[in-house]
């Protein structure tokens, strides 16, 4: 070989340094994670493991090995288990052991809900080190898709025409079976055709319960919603003494609509509409800190609409109120906009910035320039907010909510490449959420400290 080269030589003695703390810099993501992990207080999942048979890997080690895949886009567990094998990375995390894909897939399943608990003290852990001083939170949605097949889904309408057609052809198979009797050879296996049937009008009937159940939550839910407006209308009307000019609200429709629709693979996700098209899916929500943009809130919801999150948002911001502090404000887009919304956030004490119209791009100059008038007094908060945004202050720090959360998803969704949950189920659904909020936080807290 040409001595202009360095020489390749791979039977050397040592693949990688003696020493498995030589493996990687000094401020290695990797070391980061293990550092964070080794701090957070495990003891609930320590304890869910008992005595006896083949010695366990250290919880320790399974939630730095997933904590690391997610927050670098390795989320399958047997791609986890290989990475043990091929990154220096993960062998420095698993300590040059191979937990196989397995105990991989089923520690993470199993322990979901003691993971989430991990959530707030990775915050509580940012704030320590200065990066999170909680401030003003962004609020958003966006849809990932669920593991399952919109194909593999079926609707009211289609659910009731497949079935009269299956149970006409089982009618006509009972026939067939009679003339068969007399025949040596008959054409078609008519045990195995019924039987077939009879599995998938089961199975129909089972997705017809369940759109119908849906059905009577969404109206009971509607039903309210129409009567709280009536009431509305009929207060304001005793109020002014006039007759109101808007539309009469109508009533909601009982029973299932022919386009209701339930998944066969996961019944818990739902149809919805996203930058691709409809797609099966569940919406993931996040609440962002502006300053650090930190996660500090996260839930999941089987609602493609976003006005109902404003609620279960700020249940969530009130429980880690006492150890990281109270929000001041709460900015959202337009699809969360609601009289309702804007007062549950006074009455939660957070400054509310919800958009009320849909915001256009590039707006004029002097539009963009020109301050709004002072807000009159005694005026409700609706009223309020709505000055609010138009001031300069109100428009900068509105500004910031593209810039944040945003931001996030999309470095969530195309730089770590998350798109598509890996578990079934609303609950499941939620744990995996978590799961990849708390990487995406000790990722960016990594950042923040340098």
């Amino acid at each position: 070989m040409s001595g202009k080269f360095q020489t390749i030589n791979r039977n050397s003695t040592y693949l990688f340094p003696p020493s498995i703390q030589d493996w990687l810099p000094e401020k290695h993501l990797a070391r980061f994670i293990v550092d964070i992990v080794e701090q957070l207080d495990l003891s609930t999942l320590e304890k869910c493991y008992g005595g006896g048979g083949k010695q366990p890997y250290h919880p320790a080690l399974l939630v730095s090995l997933l904590f690391y895949g997610y927050a670098t886009g390795v989320f399958s567990s047997r791609k986890l288990e290989q990475a043990t094998h091929d990154s220096v990375a993960f062998r420095f995390i698993t300590a040059d052991s191979h937990p196989d894909h397995d105990t991989i897939a089923t520690f993470r399943k199993r322990f979901l809900k003691e993971l989430e608990g991990l959530f707030v003290q990775i915050l509580i852990m940012a704030k320590v080190m200065g990066v999170l001083k909680l401030g003003k939170v962004s609020l958003d949605g966006t849809k990932i898709k669920a593991n399952a097949s919109k194909h593999k889904a079926i609707s009211w309408g289609y659910a009731n025409k497949l079935d009269e057609q299956l149970k006409q052809e089982v009618q006509t198979l009972l026939k067939r079976a009679e003339q068969a009797d007399a025949e040596d050879e008959p054409e078609i296996d008519i045990p195995d055709e019924l039987a077939r049937r009879e599995t998938r009008l089961a199975e129909i009937e089972k997705a017809k319960a369940e759109i119908e159940r849906r059905a009577r939550e969404r109206f009971e839910a509607e039903q309210a919603e129409y009567e709280e407006k009536l009431k509305q209308r009929a207060a304001k009307e005793a109020e002014t003494g006039k007759k109101n000019r808007g539309r009469v609200p109508k009533p909601p429709k009982e029973g299932p609509q022919d386009k209701d629709q339930v998944n066969f693979t996961d019944e818990e996700s739902r149809i919805m509409p996203s930058s691709e098209g409809f797609i099966q899916a569940y919406n993931a929500q996040a609440g962002v800190d502006i300053d650090s943009h930190l996660i500090v809130e996260n839930h999941i919801t089987q609602q493609p609409n976003d006005k109902q999150q404003i609620e279960p948002a700020l249940a969530q911001l009130k429980e880690i109120e006492a150890p990281l502090g109270k929000p001041e404000g709460l900015l959202a887009d337009a699809g969360y906009y609601s009289e309702d919304n804007v007062k549950q956030c006074e009455r939660a004490d957070m400054t509310p910035y919800i958009s009320d119209s849909r915001e256009r791009h590039n707006r004029p100059l002097e539009e963009r320039l020109t301050s709004a008038p002072p807000c009159p007094e005694d005026t409700d908060a609706v009223t309020t907010m709505a000055y609010r945004l138009r001031t300069t202050e109100g428009r900068a720090i509105y500004a910031k909510r593209k810039s944040t959360v945003e931001t996030v998803f999309g470095i969530i969704k195309e730089v770590l490449g998350f798109r598509r949950f890996h578990l079934r189920g609303l609950e499941a659904t939620q744990g995996e959420w978590n799961l990849v909020c708390m990487a995406w936080n000790l990722k960016r807290m990594h950042t923040l400290v340098g």
